[in-house]
């Protein structure tokens, strides 16, 4: 039986950490314009963040750029997952794991700067890419993101043996057709939580973001940030409210997607 003292202090620091959210979400639909002062329920912050452009335009750069990262981390993600699992031991196996699993243990301002260093590299050596934008955000996120997405297909396979491809082979099919009936099926699930988890990932980055973007890359959170440093206003509770819904939505995701495999 658990101790209470113990089941007092896991309720304490879910409190700490989930009532200024709370808080937050509450303000959102606060008619005071003044961001923590409640003055009745009220929607027109949400009516005012339909209306702000800059907000509207760098949301919509965030989201695109987040798909195109989540895309490309499960192709680049699975394939890595995949020969980690199924391949066995092979020269560089382990450099190969080393260098895939990086970015979940790297601080991401090194990971930014990195990357940042890497493209003015590129940029001095061969011309592309042409400064920092939306491309150079999306392939930051998607080095991100492959790391995430490589870590859950291998657990995945990982927790399936190899017998049914193997029998899919000794009946006559092809490594590719093996690999297309049964590994990929067996991979769907995997690759489905993978991709909503990179899309989270790189939809509320903003150290990435920082140092790969340019003036024609702001995305969402980058744009958030730089308005806090101006003071708060009721709009980004607003917006803060509906990334944390969309968050929650897509977890909700994962977790149905992961049950579901098994």
């Amino acid at each position: 039986m658990t101790p209470r003292w113990l089941r007092a202090a896991l309720w304490a620091g879910l409190a700490f950490l989930w009532l200024p959210v709370a808080l937050l979400v509450a303000y959102a639909f606060s008619a005071d314009p003044v961001p923590f002062r409640w003055g009745g329920f009220s929607l027109r912050w949400f009516s005012a963040l339909a209306g702000n452009d800059r907000l509207l335009e760098a949301a919509w750069l965030s989201l695109r750029i987040a798909a195109g990262a989540a895309t490309l981390a499960v192709l680049l993600g699975g394939a890595t997952g995949w020969v980690l699992a199924r391949h066995g031991p092979f020269a560089g196996r382990a450099a190969l794991g080393a260098l895939a699993g990086a970015p979940l243990v790297l601080p991401e301002v090194v990971t930014g700067l990195s990357l940042l260093l890497a493209f003015v590299a590129l940029e001095a050596a061969i011309g592309w890419p042409a400064g920092r934008g939306a491309l150079t955000v999306l392939l930051a996120h998607a080095t991100l993101g492959t790391a995430y997405v490589a870590v859950v297909v291998q657990s995945r396979l990982a927790s399936r043996d190899r017998d049914l491809e193997e029998a899919a082979q000794d009946l006559g099919a092809s490594p590719a057709a093996a690999f297309l009936t049964v590994t990929l099926p067996l991979m769907l699930p995997a690759l489905a939580a993978g991709w909503l988890l990179a899309f989270t990932l790189s939809l509320d980055d903003v150290v990435l973001a920082s140092f790969t973007s340019g003036p024609a890359g702001t995305t969402l959170p980058v744009a958030l940030f730089s308005m806090l440093r101006l003071g708060m206003t009721p709009e980004v509770n607003a917006l803060a409210t509906l990334l944390l819904a969309a968050a929650g939505l897509a977890l909700a995701l994962i977790g149905l997607l992961l049950r579901r495999g098994d």
